[in-house]
C-alpha cells in the first residue's frame, strides 16, 4: 500500500489528463470559495492570492490542456476509428464545448484581474456557477467517454506520440 499519492507523469499521458481535470475541479472550488469570501472581506490579501493563483491555473495549464486535445488526441482519436461518425461527434461536441467554456473563462478572468490588482471585489456569481458548471459537464462528459475511447483504441506509438507531444508543449512553454 503507498500512502503518497503521486500525479501521473507525462508517460501517462490519459492519466495526466484526467490528473488536470481533477487539478481544474480544485481552482472551480477555490473560486467559489472566493466568491463566498468577497462580500464580507473584499479583496483582501486571501482573496487577491486566490484570484492569482486561479489566473496563474487557467492561463497555463489549461490552454496547454486543449492543446493536447485538440492538436494531438482528438486526431488520433479520428484516425484511429476510421473517422467513425460516433467519435466524429464526440470530438466536435468537446470543440464546441472549448469554445463555450474560453467565452465563459474569458468574463470571469476579466474580473478576477481586478480582484487580485485590489482594484475590485465583485466577482458575478451568475459568471462563476456558468463557468463551474461547463466545465464540470465537460469534464464529466471526458472522463465517462472520450478517456475510456482513448485507452480502447490508442495504440501504445500512440500513447508515446501523445505524450511526447505533451512533454515538448510543456518544456517549450515554461
Amino acid at each position: 500500500m503507498n500512502l503518497l499519492e503521486t500525479a501521473p507523469s507525462l508517460d501517462e499521458p490519459l492519466e495526466m489528463l484526467e490528473a488536470c481535470h481533477d487539478r481544474i475541479e480544485a481552482q472551480l472550488k477555490t473560486l467559489e470559495r472566493l466568491l463566498q469570501h468577497l462580500p464580507e472581506h473584499g479583496a483582501d490579501l486571501q482573496a487577491r492570492q486566490a484570484a492569482q493563483a486561479i489566473l496563474r491555473y487557467f492561463d497555463s495549464a489549461g490552454p496547454h490542456h486543449h492543446e493536447d486535445e485538440e492538436d494531438n488526441l482528438f486526431p488520433m482519436l479520428i484516425a484511429r476509428s476510421g473517422e467513425d461518425p460516433a467519435v466524429c461527434a464526440l470530438v466536435r461536441d468537446l470543440l464546441a464545448d472549448h469554445v463555450l467554456m474560453a467565452e465563459a473563462l474569458a468574463e470571469v478572468r476579466r474580473q478576477l484581474l481586478l480582484i487580485a490588482e485590489a482594484k475590485s471585489a465583485a466577482l458575478e456569481e451568475n459568471a462563476v456557477r456558468l463557468l463551474a458548471s461547463r466545465y464540470r459537464r465537460h469534464i464529466a462528459r471526458e472522463n465517462a467517454e472520450l478517456l475510456p475511447l482513448s485507452q480502447r483504441l490508442l495504440t501504445p506509438l500512440d500513447m508515446r506520440s501523445l505524450s511526447q507531444a505533451m512533454t515538448a508543449r510543456r518544456t517549450i512553454n515554461r
